[in-house]
């Protein structure tokens, strides 16, 4: 909500280049409770990034076009994953140079790139569409028109953060069961970029060896991951979708959960769709909850309870793969089974909600809310009778 009074353009690299500044200094940090601390601000800073970003996408897209612009901003972590790992190796390789171990170097290099890429950000990131510099006034009023033209956004506002706004915003229930939602389906994609080179090395490949099949099972789940997300703004449709991605990880955890009877091949082609249908949910549960809030301050405040309520998961994808466990790791497949259809769960629950409100308000059941105060009716933002929910 800090973010909607900030320009994105200094907001947003200034936070990447806090945490990789904190990202280079754990490579000099000579104790553990130093390394903590560190840690912590790290986390600090890089928790304001994805809720922003969705924010600011949303600023400039419809609702059905906004779910493929969220899914190529996913891949970027698809493509982190397939090749931070091999980077890590080659940067470890420097290992004694200068008396700097190479853990060390990793997290000195790594955050010296990302400070220069957050310098260049400055100059890329695009402010808010009122200010936006490379648009002409009669394209900043067509994009005003296109969105104010989606889903009754025109009607359905919420420009004043009061007393009535605050009391819209943290009593709505598909606020929190779309953080619900985005904690359950997230825990693949952790478990996947903690885990995955330590799954394969199970398998008989060195770790060298391990990092280098991460490419192929990364790259298959960001062309399905694209895919899914464009078919998805297609039909204007994203619960099925979710429970595709649940279905298809659960086949992957089901054959890797009864591995000693499959083949290597096997059990390499089950960390596919365990990956694949693990990263289709996300950027999915992200844009549903997007598309179905409206007014400023609550798709604000949307985004960001969302992600900090889903992180949680990162912390659980993070103890449940136990190392007396391998390599069968039943704790970490089937906790990660179970949180995938927390989150199935939670979609059906938001879906069957969202299509009852639909239908209720097609009836004009809703319509009594436009009895109440003009200022009220003015800053409802989807609670507005007009609103019609993205399913």
């Amino acid at each position: 909500m800090v973010f909607r009074k900030t320009k994105p353009e200094y907001y947003l690299p200034f936070l990447m280049f806090s945490w990789a500044i904190i990202n280079m200094c754990m490579g000099f940090v000579k104790t553990y409770q130093g390394l903590v601390v560190l840690r912590f601000f790290l986390g600090t800073f890089e928790a304001g990034i994805l809720p922003a970003i969705i924010y600011l996408t949303s600023m400039y897209y419809k609702r059905h076009e906004f779910q493929t612009r969220m899914s190529f901003f996913f891949c970027s972590t698809v493509i982190g994953g397939a090749f931070g790992g091999l980077l890590a190796y080659a940067i470890a390789d420097l290992d004694g140079r200068h008396g700097i171990s190479g853990w060390r170097w990793i997290f000195i290099i790594e955050g010296a790139v990302t400070a220069g890429v957050a310098i260049a950000a400055v100059f890329l990131i695009v402010d808010w569409p009122e200010h936006c510099h490379f648009l002409t006034p009669e394209e900043k009023k067509l994009l005003e028109q296109r969105l104010a033209s989606d889903g009754a956004r025109s009607l359905a506002r919420m420009d004043t953060l009061n007393a009535y706004a605050y009391r819209r915003i943290l009593t709505d229930w598909k606020v929190w069961l779309g953080a619900l939602v985005y904690m359950g389906v997230g825990i693949t994609g952790y478990a996947t970029t903690f885990f995955m080179p330590t799954i394969l090395r199970e398998f008989g490949w060195a770790a060298r060896e391990a990092q280098v099949h991460t490419i192929p099972v990364y790259a298959v789940s960001a062309v399905g991951m694209v895919t899914v997300a464009y078919l998805s703004d297609w039909f204007k449709h994203r619960y099925g979708f979710i429970i595709l991605g649940c279905s298809i990880a659960t086949i992957g955890y089901g054959m890797l959960l009864c591995q000693e009877r499959l083949s290597s091949e096997a059990r390499y082609g089950a960390v596919f769709l365990v990956s694949l249908g693990g990263f289709i949910c996300p950027p999915i549960a992200l844009a549903w909850l997007a598309n179905n809030v409206s007014g400023h301050w609550k798709r604000a405040f949307a985004s960001a309870a969302q992600v900090a309520l889903g992180n949680i998961t990162g912390i659980v994808a993070a103890v449940i793969y136990r190392q007396e466990e391998s390599p069968r790791y039943p704790t970490g497949y089937g906790v990660s089974v179970a949180f995938m259809w927390i989150g199935g769960v939670a979609a059906s629950l938001l879906f069957a909600g969202m299509l009852i409100e639909n239908r209720m308000r097609d009836a004009g059941k809703r319509d009594g809310r436009l009895c109440r105060p003009k200022e009220e009716v003015e800053n409802m933002g989807d609670y507005h009778p007009s609103f019609r929910f993205t399913l």
